[in-house]
C-alpha cells in the first residue's frame, strides 16, 4: 500500500502553556483533499506549518510523502510543496511572471519561465493579458490565482492552502472554489486546506478534519459528519454553521 501524501502521527505541540496540538494524528491520500476545520486557536494552521516545516514539533511524526521532515531540509520541503497562505504572499516589486517562476527557478528548472505561463493560463489569467502586471494592479481574487499558480509552476503534487479564500468577497471567493475544483479534477492534487467555514470544507473537501483545543475531534466524509457528529462540539460546530441533517 502506498504512503499518504501527508501523515501526521501523535504529534504535540505547545507554545509556553498554550497546547497547540495535542497527539493530532491525520493522514492524507494522495489525490485527496482534507480540509481542517475548527475555532481559532484550535491548532489547523499549526499542524499546517509543521507539514511545511514553518513549525516545529515538540512529540510525534510529521512526514510528506513518506520522508520524516524532521530528518529533511526544511527549504527542500517547503520547495517540494505547494503553499497558498491567505494573503498569497505575493513579492510587490516583482512581476507577476516572475512571482509565479519564483519556485520553479529556485528549483533550476530551465522552463521557469514556461512552466509559470502554463499555470497562468490553468488559473484563468492569461498570459498576455496578465504576465507583466504588478500584484498592487490586480485584484485580491486574482493575487490568490496567482499565489495558486506559482504553486502549479513548480510542479508540486500537494497543496498547502491556509484559508486562501478567507479574505475574499462572497462572489470572487465563489469563483475561486470553482477554480479550485475544476484544477483537482484536472490535475489528481493532494490538498491539505486550512478553513473556519465548514460549508467551504463540505464543498471542496473529500474528508473534514475537525480540531479542538488541539487534538482532532472527527475525522469524517462531510456527509457522515453531519449525519453523525462523534462529540458534542462536533454537533455544536455544525448546529452553529446552520447544518441540517438534510445537508448533502
Amino acid at each position: 500500500m502506498a504512503d499518504p501524501a501527508l501523515s501526521a502521527a501523535h504529534v504535540s505541540k505547545r507554545y509556553g502553556a498554550v497546547v497547540a496540538l495535542d497527539d493530532a494524528t491525520l493522514d492524507v491520500a494522495a489525490g485527496e483533499c482534507v480540509a481542517l476545520v475548527g475555532e481559532s486557536g484550535s491548532g489547523k494552521s499549526t499542524l499546517l506549518r509543521a507539514f511545511n516545516a514553518l513549525t516545529s514539533i515538540d512529540t510525534g511524526t510529521v512526514r510528506v510523502d513518506g520522508r520524516d521532515v524532521a530528518g529533511e531540509d526544511p527549504v527542500a520541503v517547503r520547495r517540494s510543496l505547494g503553499y497558498v497562505p491567505q494573503d498569497g504572499g505575493l513579492l510587490p516589486h516583482w512581476s507577476v511572471a516572475r512571482n509565479v517562476a519564483l519556485v520553479a527557478w529556485l528549483l533550476g528548472r530551465a522552463d521557469a519561465g514556461d512552466a509559470a505561463a502554463a499555470a497562468l493560463d490553468l488559473v484563468g489569467l492569461p498570459p498576455p493579458q496578465f504576465a507583466k502586471r504588478w500584484p498592487h494592479e490586480l485584484s485580491g481574487g486574482q493575487r490568490q490565482r496567482v499565489a495558486f499558480a506559482r504553486a502549479l509552476a513548480a510542479g508540486a503534487r500537494t497543496l498547502l492552502l491556509d484559508e486562501p479564500f478567507g479574505a475574499l468577497d462572497a462572489i470572487t471567493r465563489s469563483d475561486l472554489q470553482t477554480m479550485f475544483l475544476d484544477l483537482r479534477r484536472a490535475s489528481g492534487l493532494t490538498t491539505l486546506l486550512v478553513t473556519h467555514d465548514l460549508h467551504e470544507a463540505a464543498l471542496l473537501a473529500d474528508r473534514v478534519a475537525v480540531l479542538h483545543q488541539g487534538r482532532l475531534a472527527q475525522v469524517d466524509r462531510p456527509e457522515v459528519l453531519v449525519a453523525e457528529p462523534a462529540t458534542p462540539y462536533v454537533a455544536a460546530l455544525l448546529e452553529r454553521a446552520r447544518f441540517g441533517r438534510g445537508h448533502s
